[in-house]
């Protein structure tokens, strides 16, 4: 896919790998509708953006929200002219024991984690079907295919992803419309908290720049691939978890004893 010129809506774009993503993209040639709830994060994205000669719109939208996904596509309509790509970054994390674990958090994860992308593709993709082109990307994560201990709300959420992202594929697939899924492994971003660090130096989890993630993203969308799973041996225990998830069990069992001594 040429990015040059595509209007592309990015959500999530005030974190770590949005705002990576966002002034990669930009360097392509894209045009850039940035959404996120971090108005100050936001506008500083934006302006570094348009001061490199980049096309940047940003717009302060809850995703959750009707009215928030509808302010996201009218800006896009009406100061690029149509939309391109959507990509669905926005997320939330969350590193505890479930039993503890509030419920407004697990209500705010799944909102912003399923049902924000899941809504927004649903608000963008009349306008791919009337033309029949355009690319869905969704980003997902690792814990999309292996469920991980103390994070089983953030895992349930990158699944549900994973399978909204195939199904729709399979869906989609009579028409011009592409639907992309990809899967980063632990970031070095904001969205990692400090203790989350510490378990994955202990567990020796590596973390990756979240510049690199964003480079991988963009090939994966210049090459048109279908799923994109980043790092290397996740990249292996993803699809061996497909295969022979009690292995893994066995694999991860250090991991939870660790994890479970840090959110005590």
């Amino acid at each position: 896919m040429n990015l040059s010129e595509s209007r592309i809506i990015l959500t999530g774009a005030g974190g770590g790998i949005g705002s990576q993503l966002a002034l990669q993209l930009s360097r392509k040639g894209a045009k850039l509708v940035l959404v996120d709830i971090n108005e100050a994060k936001l506008n500083s994205l934006a302006a570094e953006i348009r001061g490199q000669g980049g096309t940047a719109i940003p717009v302060l939208a809850d995703l959750s929200s009707p009215s928030g996904r509808g302010a996201v596509v009218e800006a896009a309509l009406q100061a690029l002219g149509g939309i391109d790509m959507l990509i669905n970054n926005a997320g939330l994390l969350s590193f505890c024991e479930f039993s503890s674990q509030p419920q407004d958090g697990i209500e705010a994860m799944i909102q912003t984690n399923i049902a924000g992308p899941i809504l927004l593709t649903r608000a963008v993709l009349p306008h791919f079907v009337q033309k029949n082109s355009g690319k869905i990307v969704n980003i997902g994560s690792t814990f999309g295919s292996i469920g991980f201990g103390y994070f089983s709300v953030y895992s349930a959420t990158k699944f549900a992803i994973r399978g909204f992202s195939e199904a729709l594929r399979r869906e989609l697939d009579n028409t011009k419309i592409e639907v992309c899924y990809v899967a980063p492994r632990a970031t070095r971003t904001p969205l990692n908290t400090n203790v989350v660090v510490q378990l994955n130096e202990k567990t020796g989890v590596a973390m990756d720049d979240p510049k690199d993630v964003a480079a991988l993203i963009v090939v994966a969308i210049e090459r048109d691939r279908k799923d994109c799973y980043i790092g290397w041996p996740e990249k292996f225990f993803a699809r061996l978890n497909g295969l022979l998830p009690r292995m893994v069990d066995g694999a991860l069992r250090k991991n939870n004893a660790v994890a479970r001594d840090m959110v005590k």
